[in-house]
């Protein structure tokens, strides 16, 4: 039994030690950080052109809300086997693929002409999506072993501003008259330029991993499911924030048009703010500990909001919403990339399986509440979630 401990234990120990890297640390984390970027730009190119397309095609609101779902649903489809394929094959050699990739069926939404086009192409876009984000959640992984401390919101971080970069390409796109197609495509030579002057930079995240055959479907932990549970509530919390914070300041905070987005602004900015602080406050304060403050800035922003429905105080609860968001998806997928018992990138499919879920659900949720209520009490069911976090997160030992 011993000795089938020892063994035990030096694969785990196989499975989380970092491969050999040619680059120094801070040219991996440029590396990596490009490679957050162009999906994220990638990412935001597509949304900024949605009305667009929707005009192009003449979709009504209802027929263009049932081929959005192609995308999510092509993402829950590749999850089971992403985290499989990077495991097998390092995410190293998935991400280089894939990244160009991702690109490539973005721009094939540009040739939709009729709308079972549209979803097709958005369910491609979402099943290379998902092994793209497996593979470069992955690699931010293996990137903060070779610093020994907290890097992994900062990397979120340029994600977050690739989404502002995005919607003002697309923004000027619109302007200058730019149909989605040449917009996509100058997109995509920027993103494989990308590729080819970073990939040589990323950490090779294969070794004993490959050569232990790993199964495409492993019954997850209960600790990546508490893991889970957490990115499910932080990321229904966005969703939400995402697809109801303009809906809120017209219908509830009563803001002048000039001033509905303000919301979304100040939620965003500050979001992207705490993605490239957050490294720091968890190194000082722990990651447990961050989590816990982090669920309760979520609970007294969105609570804050709900009982003072004015546009100073709602602006200050949706910016604490920001900040309290910022640094828990990103913590908890660096938790599950390091828990020992399973390869990195199975490990943070399962955690991004049940996370990305509430993003799913979370704006739905939003909507059937305010159907029986109203939007301020569905806020308010939002809020709790971030007491929810701050709970089972005390219970997660890993998180030490």
């Amino acid at each position: 039994m011993e000795e089938a401990a020892g063994h035990q234990e030096n694969t785990n120990q196989s499975i989380t030690q970092p491969a050999v890297v040619p680059s120094s640390p801070n040219r991996i984390r440029l590396a990596v950080s490009l490679f957050y970027f162009g999906q994220g730009i990638a990412f935001a190119s597509w949304a900024s052109r949605i009305p667009d397309i929707k005009h192009t095609l003449n979709l009504s609101d209802g027929a263009l809300g049932s081929i959005l779902l192609a995308l999510p649903l092509g993402q829950l489809c590749t999850m089971p086997i992403s985290g499989g394929l990077v495991t097998k094959y390092g995410s190293k050699a998935i991400l280089t693929l894939t990244a160009p990739l991702y690109v490539l069926a973005l721009s094939n939404l540009g040739l939709a002409t009729a709308p079972w086009h549209l979803f097709a192409f958005l369910f491609l876009f979402g099943v290379i999506g998902n092994m793209c984000n497996i593979a470069v959640n992955t690699q931010g992984v293996e990137a903060e072993k070779l610093f020994g401390r907290p890097i992994m919101t900062s990397f979120h971080g340029a994600w977050s501003i690739a989404g502002f970069s995005g919607a003002l390409v697309g923004l000027l796109m619109v302007n200058l008259h730019v149909i989605p197609l040449f917009h996509f495509l100058v997109i995509v030579a920027l993103i494989w330029i990308n590729v080819l002057l970073n990939y040589k930079h990323l950490v090779p995240g294969k070794g004993a991993q490959a050569e232990r055959k790993p199964k495409l479907f492993v019954k997850p932990e209960g600790v990546l499911l508490q893991l889970g549970i957490i990115g499910f509530c932080s990321m229904a919390t966005e969703g939400a924030m995402f697809d109801w914070s303009g809906v809120y300041f017209k219908e509830i905070v009563k803001a002048p048009s000039s001033l509905v987005i303000l919301g979304y602004a100040s939620f965003m900015v500050m979001m992207a703010t705490g993605r490239f602080i957050g490294d720091s406050i968890i190194q000082r304060m722990g990651r447990k500990r961050t989590i816990q403050v982090s669920g309760l800035i979520i609970s007294t922003g969105m609570f804050l909001s709900v009982f003072l429905p004015y546009i100073v105080p709602s602006t200050i609860g949706f910016m604490l919403v920001g900040i309290g968001v910022s640094s828990i998806v990103p913590t908890v997928y660096s938790v599950a990339g390091k828990s020992g018992k399973i390869a990195p990138g199975m490990a943070i499919a399962m955690v991004s399986s049940v996370s990305y879920l509430g993003f799913l659900m979370g704006p739905p949720l939003i909507g059937y509440i305010s159907a029986l209520s109203s939007l301020r009490y569905s806020y308010a069911v939002i809020g709790c979630f971030g007491l929810f976090v701050s709970f089972i997160v005390a219970k997660i030992k890993a998180m030490e």
